[in-house]
């Protein structure tokens, strides 16, 4: 079972956007990473090469958006393209909008673990029974998602899913960082709290490789899928 993450923006200052010192798209990626999705897609405008430096020496691809006016739900759909492009065994994405960048690495891997108990719905995750991102979407219902409204909210995807008999489940995690996006300042989230231990007791090692990357390693930049050339 493999489950990617989009993280997207619509333009580059959503996606270079401040995170405690850190750009947003660069901190989800290796959230994303270090949770347990592969590959990670970060889809968004990148006309000077600011979010490609951002990336460097992080497990993401970066994907521009050939078609401004498809908006949010072509945004969307061209990550998931990408995604299944560099794995075709993908059987879901996280749908990851770059504002929600306080979510924790343990979110991500319980949405993976959900995913894998019951393969047919989409998953949301939940804080205080709230719902909030990353969505994770499985690949069944790629056809029901590209159909959507391009002007829609990323919200108003998720209940135009639901109204097209796509099931959707909440999934407590315990995480503010679902949804408390970046305009509530870190430091003031309410308290994780998730599980100490993933539900099923099983300990994982996802992205630990990470931790064998030295901070002052040379950057090499990241790799980029080209919108205008075929999957394959």
């Amino acid at each position: 079972m493999t489950v990617a993450a989009v993280i997207f923006a619509s333009t580059q200052a959503s996606a270079l956007a401040d995170t405690d010192g850190t750009p947003a798209a660069r901190r989800l990626a290796d959230v994303a990473w270090a949770g347990g999705a592969t590959p990670v897609v970060v889809c968004a405008p990148d006309a000077d090469g600011a979010l490609a430096a951002a990336l460097a020496n992080a497990e993401a691809t970066l994907f521009e958006p050939g078609d401004a006016g498809a908006g949010t739900t072509g945004l969307i759909a061209g990550g998931m393209d990408a995604a299944i492009a560099l794995v075709a065994a993908t059987d879901a994405v996280l749908v990851w909008p770059a504002r929600h960048a306080w979510v924790d690495a343990e979110t991500v891997t319980t949405l993976i673990e959900a995913h894998g108990d019951d393969r047919e719905p989409v998953l949301r995750p939940s804080f205080a029974g709230e719902a909030g991102f990353p969505v994770l979407v499985p690949v069944r219902h790629f056809a029901t998602f590209r159909a959507l409204a391009a002007d829609r909210t990323p919200a108003e995807l998720l209940d135009d899913l639901a109204s097209a008999g796509v099931p959707v489940r909440l999934v407590e995690s315990g995480d503010p960082g679902v949804t408390h996006d970046m305009s509530v300042p870190r430091n003031t989230l309410p308290p994780f709290d998730g599980p100490p231990e993933p539900a099923d007791g099983v300990s994982r090692d996802w992205g630990a490789p990470a931790a064998d990357v030295p901070d002052d390693a040379p950057v090499t930049g990241t790799s980029r899928l080209d919108p205008t050339r075929p999957a394959g």
